[in-house]
């Protein structure tokens, strides 16, 4: 038997059909599988009373079924994870420090647990009092209760070295495909005749910001908008009611096809994300070759580098456009950078590798 054995708690599962976790855990119990290890990933179920398994391309899925809804719904479902997988053998990946809390049980148990701390959860503005104080706290916790932990940022790592030593943290970002096909066009978009935007529909994430600053003149191209926008939430119809003839919401996407032909085929692509870490829309645009038209912080810049122009509000956002819709060898310059940075540091090759090895020290 080996003892190259490594359970993955923290996401809703496997195939990825959600968010960045997903799509990373997926990519990493599929190498770790082929590189002969035993993988177990946790699912959130929906329905049902017992916990089942199932493989899935040589990786065991074990299926944990919450019947609740909301928020409630993850820290049940992650405490229910937790309490299955301190009976067995082998390490833990915890993706996200959101209940790391529950990783007592591991210390309990003699488990070795690596968490991935994410970004910094707690900052975002969509959370109420005591779910930003939860997060805070549980952010805390894991920097102690984690035996190792894993930061996708530089800036991350620095914020968690104020904490527990530098030695116990190792920076690994998020990877991304690297695109390169000219892909079908959906939506009867042409190649090059939209920019668009790729993100939850949060305040953190400007897309109110980058929407009205598209909005402000006519473009004769589309801005289009993926993500779930809400009747009855102040925001989502702020963002809505600011957006001109030229601006396409296409709802909430989760075909990986799609998504990836929307980033390819786009003349450049806009990322208003402002709480840190290594974001995964931004690392796939530069897998893409995008453009990319950024929000200057000290976390996008250390990603993107030379292959984004920055803005700082929505002035700053409006005059980019401007420049880069009548700029063609701007445009192509930093579609070439984006390549290459992706190239530089995030290609799943790199990243997965850098995990394994990790994950050898700790076995």
């Amino acid at each position: 038997m080996t003892n190259k054995k490594l359970r993955i708690l923290g996401t809703r599962g496997v195939p990825a059909a959600h968010g960045g976790f997903e799509t990373f855990a997926e990519h990493l119990a599929v190498y770790l599988q082929q590189q002969g290890w035993q993988v177990t990933v946790y699912c959130q179920a929906c329905s049902g009373n017992a916990i089942s398994e199932d493989t899935w391309r040589g990786i065991r899925r074990v299926h944990v079924p919450v019947t609740v809804q909301g928020a409630i719904s993850t820290v049940l479902f992650d405490w229910k994870s937790t309490w299955h997988a301190c009976r067995e053998s082998g390490l833990v990946l915890t993706l996200g420090y959101n209940t790391a809390v529950f990783g007592l049980i591991y210390r309990l148990t003699g488990t070795r647990n690596i968490i991935n701390m994410d970004g910094i959860e707690w900052r975002r503005q969509k959370w109420p009092a005591w779910a930003r104080f939860w997060l805070w706290l549980n952010d805390w916790l894991g920097c102690f209760i984690g035996n190792h932990l894993i930061a996708d940022h530089p800036e991350i790592k620095a914020l968690l070295s104020g904490r527990v030593s530098p030695n116990k943290i190792a920076m690994i970002p998020y990877g991304a495909d690297c695109i390169k096909m000219h892909a079908p066009e959906p939506y009867g978009l042409r190649r090059e005749t939209y920019a668009v935007v790729i993100a939850r529909a949060e305040p953190e994430n400007l897309i109110l910001d980058m929407v009205r600053a598209w909005s402000r003149k006519t473009r004769k191209l589309t801005l289009v908008v993926l993500g779930d926008y809400q009747l009855g939430l102040p925001y989502q119809l702020a963002v809505k009611a600011a957006a001109s003839d030229e601006v396409l919401f296409t709802g909430a996407i989760y075909d990986k096809e799609i998504v990836q032909a929307l980033r390819v085929n786009a003349l450049f692509y806009l990322h208003g994300h402002t709480v840190g870490g290594t974001n995964p829309s931004l690392v796939e645009a530069l897998g893409a070759g995008n453009a990319i038209v950024a929000h200057d912080n000290k976390f996008n810049r250390w990603v993107a580098g030379d292959a984004a122009l920055y803005f700082s509000d929505e002035d700053g956002c409006a005059a980019i456009i401007d420049t880069l819709l009548t700029d063609d060898k701007q445009l192509a310059k930093l579609k070439s950078q984006a390549l290459r940075r992706h190239q530089e540091a995030f290609t799943w090759e790199k990243i997965l590798a850098e995990y394994q090895a990790l994950f050898e020290q700790w076995i």
